[in-house]
């Protein structure tokens, strides 16, 4: 197994969302609780954004515009002016849930996750979203996570981390849309909760484990590729980046850990990476 190394960055108290702008060159991710983006090219000092509520996940727009899931929905963020616009509502009126997981689609389109604030049983839904409009895909979901393509747009992945189970559904490429029913595709042990997951550009899947200090790499058939351990517990979301697309960064969380946690754990919540020999795809920009 090999280790990943901490990057000198703030500490989150729910690092996640973890992506690579490769216009700008930098990596992105949120801290849900904390209402904050960051921004690291390299290992240069984090630049910070405060978000107008519990940001989650965003995808591109341009090299300067993200759209990003917040509690009430989609926002469309200037990175340089630091400056915020609503987009879409989703869920705005229901204050039990906010936004978690979610990921734009080789097409354009973007697959956006909600979830109970103190994570209710069957309270979220993962929804479809082109060009402004909105379409239910998934409901009665507790915490979707997972939520990935495949570069031809082909192969979607999504998850319900307390069911400790990651599923796989044939996809449109034209639309990101479901073909099909849904299929298991990895189980986990309970109290193993699989969170943000990528997939790489020969097609293996990616994926952060609450609770055990790994990223843990998939082959397209399910079988164990590899894994990368680090010194927190609850790792959510991986990403590949970087000038070649090889290296590993991923988020983790200080929540739900107590006192006596913490202090054994001086590197929770902050964000980790490593040099591999894989290589990640460039995500799509969503079309507005």
């Amino acid at each position: 197994m090999d280790s990943m190394q901490v990057c000198n960055v703030p500490v989150c108290e729910l690092g996640e969302g973890i992506f690579w702008h490769p216009e700008r060159g930098s990596f992105c991710w949120f801290d849900i609780l904390g209402k904050k983006l960051y921004e690291q090219v390299e290992d240069q000092p984090v630049r910070v954004i405060d978000c107008p509520g519990n940001a989650s996940a965003a995808a591109r727009i341009d090299e300067k515009r993200l759209v990003v899931a917040v509690d009430d929905g989609l926002h469309i963020l200037d990175m340089d002016s630091k400056s915020w616009e609503p987009y879409l509502a989703v869920e705005a009126d229901n204050s039990v849930t906010r936004s978690n997981d979610s990921r734009v689609h080789p097409s354009g389109s973007f697959w956006f996750g909600t979830m109970g604030r103190n994570a209710e049983k069957e309270a979220g839904s993962i929804y479809h979203v082109s060009q402004g409009k909105l379409q239910l895909l998934y409901s009665n979901i507790t915490i979707p996570n997972a939520t990935c393509f495949t570069e031809d747009g082909a192969t979607g992945y999504f998850a319900d981390s307390a069911l400790s189970t990651v599923w796989r559904v044939k996809l449109d490429p034209a639309t990101g849309l479901p073909q099909g029913e849904r299929e298991v595709f990895l189980t986990f042990e309970p109290g193993i909760a699989p969170d943000g997951a990528v997939v790489d550009a020969d097609r293996n899947f990616w994926i952060a484990l609450w609770g055990v200090y790994k990223v843990v790499g998939f082959r397209p058939d399910g079988s164990s590729l590899t894994e990368f351990s680090l010194t927190a517990s609850n790792v959510s979301c991986p990403v590949f980046g970087g000038k070649d697309g090889s290296e590993l960064r991923a988020t983790t969380a200080l929540e739900h850990l107590d006192s006596a946690a913490r202090a054994n754990q001086p590197d929770g919540g902050k964000v980790f990476k490593a040099s591999t020999s894989f290589r990640g795809q460039v995500e799509a920009m969503y079309r507005l």
